[in-house]
């Protein structure tokens, strides 16, 4: 049996920053597949055992268990001694641009793929709004990266893993990245890691199964 196991879905890029920091620091993990779409997050199974925020990633070691991307990665970092930091104003830092991605990258990227690219509800008042809120939270990362060869500086952290996880579901933003190059410039880096995987080599669940 694996050390970690990690509740997740391939669409998911919450999932994706712990589930690519578990495969860069050379854990020994195994994805466990969460049926999202037909509704297990929404289990009283799953809220009484897991989470009962009703969210993936999930981690399980031993008998912790521990959800939040962010604190997983946090927790990874001072287990692995990896991708973490190396004093006090390191940690600020990462703090500071993993904050922002949850609430102004992943937290707007997110839910516009979710609308635009697996709902389909069209190019709904809602969908354009994200879009040019996304659009503005890739201008400021694309002018951090003209001068940063990573969020922090010179190396890689958390805080990349936070803030890349869902710029690799290529084409399915409806955002050309190509307009940021020094994000994908970013983006070249962070594939160059060894280990580097895409998400859906990574979790399990792509293509989406039919709705039961």
């Amino acid at each position: 049996m694996a050390e970690y196991v990690l509740h997740c879905m391939a669409q998911s890029g919450h999932s994706y920053k712990v589930a690519l920091m578990l495969e860069l620091c050379g854990a020994d993990w195994k994805p466990e597949w969460v049926d999202f779409f037909n509704g297990a997050t929404r289990t009283e199974e799953f809220r009484d055992t897991l989470n009962e925020m009703g969210e993936v990633p999930v981690l399980v070691h031993g008998d912790d268990i521990l959800t939040q991307s962010a604190v997983i990665m946090d927790d990874l970092s001072e287990r692995f001694g990896a991708f973490g930091w190396e004093n006090d104003e390191e940690r600020r830092e990462i703090l500071r641009w993993t904050i922002f991605d949850n609430q102004k990258v992943s937290g707007l990227l997110g839910p516009l793929r979710f609308l635009r690219t697996l709902m389909k509800t069209g190019e709904t008042d809602v969908v354009k709004w994200l879009d040019g809120r996304s659009k503005s939270a890739l201008a400021i990362l694309d002018k951090h990266f003209a001068k940063n060869d990573f969020a922090i500086g010179k190396k890689p952290t958390s805080a990349d893993f936070s803030l890349c996880s869902y710029l690799f579901y290529e084409g399915e933003l409806g955002i050309d990245l190509e307009a940021y190059p020094n994000v994908t410039k970013w983006l070249g880096r962070i594939k160059a890691l060894p280990g580097w995987k895409h998400p859906y080599d990574l979790m399990p669940g792509h293509p989406l199964p039919d709705k039961t």
